[in-house]
Formats: C-alpha cells, sequence, structure tokens
C-alpha cells in the first residue's frame, strides 16, 4: 500500500511541476465525447504516455491525454481518454486517474460515458443524468488491503452520484431546452456486447442504461469522499430492444452527433457548478 501511495504522489508530483493551478473539476470523457475538451481555454494538454505510472488508452476514440485549462471561468481538467478493464488492465489502473486526481486536490469530478439504451423510452441520441448505478458484475476496485489514506474499508455507496448536482444539471438541461434523461446505470465488463437475455434481466433490475466503465471510476472517487456527477450518451439501444447487430462504430457517429448538445450541457454545469 505505501508502494501504491508513493506511485500516486510520484505522478501528482509530475502533474504538478506542468501546471500553476489545482483544477476545481475533473472531467471524464467518454467514446464519442471528447469534443468538449476544444472549449477548454488556455489549455496545456499532457499525452499519457509522458505521465510518471499513468496507464495507456487503447480504443479508437480515446485520445489519450489530459487536458488542463479553464472552463466557464473554472479550473478543469478533462481526461481524453480513460481505461477499461477490458483492454486487460486491472482494477488499480482503471482507477488510478481519480486517485491521482484526489493527490492533486480535485474534489469533484464528472463522469461520462456511451452507454447502450435499455430503457425501451430512450432512444439513441438521449443524454440521460445517472442516478444510481449496478455494479453487481464489476470486480470492485477497492478489492484488496485497504488504503486507509484514501478512504475507509466499507465506504456507504448510499448516495454515489450527488444529490445537489444532479439538481444543477436538471436545471442546466431545462434552460438549454435539452430532454435530459434519469436513470440507472448498470456497468458490465465487456468487451463484449451484452446478450438479448442479459438486457433483459437488467431491465428486470432497474438499469436503464449499460456500458463498460463509469462505476469503477465512481466507486473509486466514493472512496476518497469526492463529489461525483455522472452523465450518459445513449448511443445504440441495448442488445435485443431493436433487431440489429451493435457495433463500435454506431457509438463514436452518435457521439459524434450529440456532441454539441453535450457539450452545451456539461459547460452549462460548471458554470452553475456549487
Amino acid at each position: 500500500m505505501v508502494d501504491t501511495i508513493e506511485r500516486l504522489d510520484k505522478t501528482a508530483h509530475y502533474l504538478k511541476s506542468k501546471i500553476d493551478f489545482v483544477p476545481e473539476i475533473a472531467i471524464v470523457l467518454g467514446s464519442g465525447l471528447g469534443k468538449l475538451a476544444d472549449f477548454i481555454e488556455g489549455s496545456i494538454e499532457i499525452p499519457y504516455e509522458e505521465i510518471p505510472d499513468f496507464p495507456r488508452t487503447t480504443v479508437v476514440g480515446h485520445e489519450g491525454k489530459l487536458i488542463f485549462g479553464t472552463l466557464k471561468n473554472r479550473k478543469v481538467v478533462a481526461m481524453k481518454g480513460r481505461f477499461h478493464y477490458y483492454e486487460g488492465n486491472d482494477m488499480d489502473a482503471v482507477v488510478y486517474p481519480m486517485r491521482v486526481f484526489k493527490r492533486l486536490g480535485i474534489e469533484s469530478i464528472i463522469v461520462t460515458n456511451a452507454a447502450g439504451g435499455v430503457n425501451t423510452e430512450f432512444i439513441p441520441g438521449h443524454l440521460m443524468l445517472i442516478t444510481d448505478h449496478l455494479s453487481f458484475f464489476c470486480e470492485n476496485p477497492l478489492r484488496g488491503e485497504n488504503i486507509d489514506e484514501l478512504g475507509s474499508r466499507f465506504p456507504d455507496m448510499s448516495v454515489v452520484y450527488d444529490r445537489d448536482l444532479r439538481k444543477i444539471a436538471m436545471e442546466s438541461a431545462r434552460k438549454l431546452g435539452i430532454d435530459l434523461k434519469e436513470g440507472i446505470y448498470s456497468y458490465c465488463k465487456g468487451p463484449s456486447y451484452e446478450s438479448p437475455a442479459e438486457i433483459r434481466a437488467l431491465r428486470l433490475m432497474g438499469a436503464d442504461a449499460v456500458g463498460m466503465s463509469t462505476v469503477p471510476e465512481a466507486i473509486a472517487a466514493r472512496h476518497m469522499g469526492m463529489r461525483v456527477l455522472g452523465i450518459s450518451c445513449i448511443t445504440n439501444m441495448a442488445a435485443g430492444v431493436l433487431d440489429q447487430p451493435l457495433n463500435h462504430e454506431e457509438v463514436m457517429e452518435t457521439g459524434k452527433k450529440v456532441e454539441q448538445k453535450f457539450s452545451a450541457l456539461v459547460s452549462s454545469i460548471v458554470e452553475n457548478w456549487k
């Protein structure tokens, strides 16, 4: 555990040497949602491969760099490319950036993702505010010896996604005329898409959307006492909802179609952050 803390502090120390401010908010950009980074002013871009002990991303649509700067007069850092369990990473690598952000002094995070629609009232292009999650199929990122310096052994997960931040998100959407849905996000390990039977089971359990990210990051962030806001972009309908195969190209195409709406919403949320 001492080694983990030393690695985190080594990474944080390197990043501090490249910036002269502590970001207020970290933003994790999901597949096809990286356009928001273009709105960050005075940006300092740091490729992952230059950051000590930082993992590498291998997924199309995830460029692999941190972008520090200002968004709507607030200091932020955006992750343009995240790390997934299905890439062969262990969970320590998947949540490593969250822990680095905390060591930098960041207290809040916005996690975004591309997701499949489980709720049959959703359509591709909808944005969904995450109210809760299902993580039965998630290798818990806190498994193993607890790092007491980061958080308690048995952290409460009653309210993972901050209620006050969700109110700000809904109000921002209302002002922008965006039909922001609300729902429960279910994590599955991937990389194969879920089967129709699995989607039916998830729907019975209350899931509205499904994806292969976000939940490990949210759990790790809450373990450290960070405030979390989650937003899904429904890029396709989950298996069995429509009579057609699923593919990553559709995810990227839908993300591109909604990038302006998504960027406007997140920018407004950051502007009204409390």
